[in-house]
């Protein structure tokens, strides 16, 4: 189903004209210099043709004719290739001879006898070059060495590769490559030869640089009744071509690829079937916009996701928000991660624009909280980056996400299905050891048992609370309230400290409550104490506070809280502390009362 998506998406890119699509038989590839030539096959210049993103330099996309996959064997490319075997020098290979005589020699054999000026060209280049003239010309230099090449002829702004000559030869030299009997594919049901070995999959972080597989049978053990490689599960050159290609374009790199995302330790792809390509383009635009959130100081991406998922809410249809958009347009969401040399798939999920909105807005609702920390809900990756330790001063970082914690967040998300409960393990674990209960951290501990009340999976005697919620007699609830009124007082009597008892006994005090809170109830008579001196008002407020919490509590604290008391007590600790703070201004430094960003 997959690579049926896949192949069906690239045909209807073709049928489009969309820009920066390889047809068949070519990839797009990063170059760095070309080579350009006179007539006789000498070298006039070679110049550094790669880009400037984010501040480097970087090799710039060409389609050229597709190269062969390489592992231990020598294969050489057809009119680009890298410097071991244009030129057959090399910083890395041991193997530049072999590999040089190699591209001479496929080279030779397949434009020897063409009518084309350039391609002549590079013959009479490649029977006179010799690796020493890498040197001895002054042309080149070492920054060169294992960059790729292409070629030019002096006074033509063509490549050699993008000659009429040059794509008939490359059309003559793949159309002799068929080894193999001709059986039905199984993506397109068509009679055609099967590759054997299907093109890499460039662009998943974390997968190898060179590309990876969905498809690939190397040991013995994959092999039946004698077939070898592809011929295992035949699938056509045209569709595997297909399929790779329309996948490669998906993980294409560059700020103009709004599909594609970074959750956690999976790579997301999406994209949209519809009647036209304008339509398709802006149900991805508004899907990507959803999924993926907004900048921080974004504001009108933030209406923006507000309009939809308020139209949502009154039951309205999308074209309400944009005439373009339409509710029953289907989206393909595809999620992949490095296995080794091949790729393994996290996540597939098909259903209609209207659908996945409609989830969104579940999730937007599950993991409200006030006082709102956010302008919108947190996208997939932020909720993710909230399960990650957080050092001092450091930002978290998306490697310390637990693995498939990113892909099952994003699969609840758009399934409906409940949130994994590692998630909330993982939150409750990270603000013991990092004490920063930050406001996203919160609403994961209010979203999980919220999503699964609503889904009739774990009736709990009280809904988690959205706002400060007085009434409420969870004792995991009113210890988080007690807890931050402990703190509070604790602030006021002492100013501003370089520790306070979250620092110290947060982890205890939400878990093991009886063994921390006799404690700290002792050492808050302290703080009353000269409270009542300096500010009696404030002394008196805050003893109001601590005896309206206790007085809903049991006659003894809880030896132990258990995970969903846990979260309770998390809720509760931030709508007591933003009770207090929300209204004043002091106390700005503080890093409990600011949202961390992520």
């Amino acid at each position: 189903m997959i690579l049926l998506a896949l192949t069906r998406y690239y045909e209807r890119l073709r049928e489009q004209g969309s820009k920066g699509l390889a047809p068949p038989g070519y990839s797009p590839v990063g170059i760095s210099y070309e080579i350009v030539l006179n007539m006789v096959g000498d070298i006039v210049a070679v110049n550094d043709i790669r880009e400037t993103s984010g501040g480097k330099l970087r090799p710039k996309p060409l389609i050229v004719p597709q190269p062969p996959k390489r592992s231990s064997n020598i294969a050489p490319c057809f009119l680009s290739d890298k410097t071991s075997y244009v030129l057959g020098v090399s910083a890395t290979s041991k193997r530049t001879k072999e590999e040089h005589a190699a591209f001479k020699a496929r080279h030779l054999d397949a434009l020897n006898d063409a009518d084309d000026p350039g391609l002549q060209a590079l013959c009479r280049f490649l029977r006179r070059w010799t690796p020493e003239q890498f040197v001895t010309t002054g042309i080149f230099n070492e920054d060169m060495l294992d960059a790729t090449l292409v070629f030019r002829l002096d006074g033509s702004r063509q490549y050699l590769h993008e000659r009429e000559t040059a794509r008939v030869a490359w059309a003559r030299l793949i159309s002799t490559d068929d080894t193999v009997a001709a059986q039905p594919c199984l993506i397109t049901g068509k009679i055609g030869a099967p590759v054997l070995l299907h093109p890499f999959i460039k662009g998943v972080r974390g997968a190898q640089s060179s590309g990876a597989s969905i498809v690939s049978f190397n040991l013995d053990a994959f092999k039946s009744f004698g077939k070898e490689q592809g011929a295992n599960a035949p699938v056509s050159q045209e569709a595997a071509f297909a399929y790779t290609t329309a996948l490669n374009h998906l993980l294409r790199a560059g700020p103009d690829n709004f599909q594609k995302l970074q959750i956690g330790d999976i790579t997301v792809v999406f994209w949209a079937e519809a009647d036209d390509s304008e339509q398709a383009q802006e149900a991805e635009l508004t899907f990507g916009t959803l999924l993926n959130g907004f900048a921080p100081d974004d504001d009108s991406e933030a209406q923006k996701i507000r309009n939809i998922l308020d139209n949502i809410a009154q039951g309205r249809p999308l074209d309400d928000v944009n005439p373009k958009l339409n509710d029953t347009t289907l989206m393909y969401v595809l999620g992949l991660a490095p296995n080794a040399s091949r790729l393994s798939i996290r996540l597939w999920e098909i259903a209609t624009l209207g659908t996945f909105a409609h989830r969104i807005l579940q999730h937007t609702e599950d993991f409200h909280i006030e006082p709102l920390p956010w302008k919108t809900a947190p996208s997939t990756w932020r909720v993710a980056l909230a399960t990650a330790p957080i050092r001092t001063g450091a930002k978290p970082k998306i490697d310390d996400v637990a693995t498939n914690l990113a892909s099952d967040i994003l699969r609840s998300v758009l399934t409906g299905h409940p949130y994994p409960r590692s998630m909330l393990a993982t939150t409750l674990m990270r603000m013991r050891s990092d004490h920063v209960i930050s406001g996203l951290r919160v609403a994961i501990c209010k979203a999980i048992p919220t999503r699964e009340r609503r889904l009739g999976l774990h009736q709990q005697e009280e809904k988690p609370p959205v706002s400060l919620n007085k009434e409420s007699k969870h004792p995991g609830y009113r210890l988080g309230r007690l807890f931050a009124t402990l703190e509070d007082a604790q602030r006021c009597a002492q100013g501003k400290i370089n520790a306070t008892i979250r620092d110290r006994y947060y982890g205890a005090a939400s878990s093991t409550p009886a063994s921390v809170f006799p404690i700290l109830l002792r050492n808050t008579q302290n703080h009353l104490s000269k409270l009542r001196k300096d500010k009696p008002g404030l002394a008196a407020s805050l003893e109001k506070d601590i005896r309206e919490i206790i007085d809903g509590l049991p006659e003894a604290f809880p030896r132990s809280l258990p995970m969903e008391a846990q979260g309770q007590f998390a809720i509760g600790y931030y709508h007591q502390f933003q009770a207090r703070f929300q209204k004043s201004t002091q106390d700005k430094d503080d890093e409990h009362i600011e949202e961390i960003a992520i």
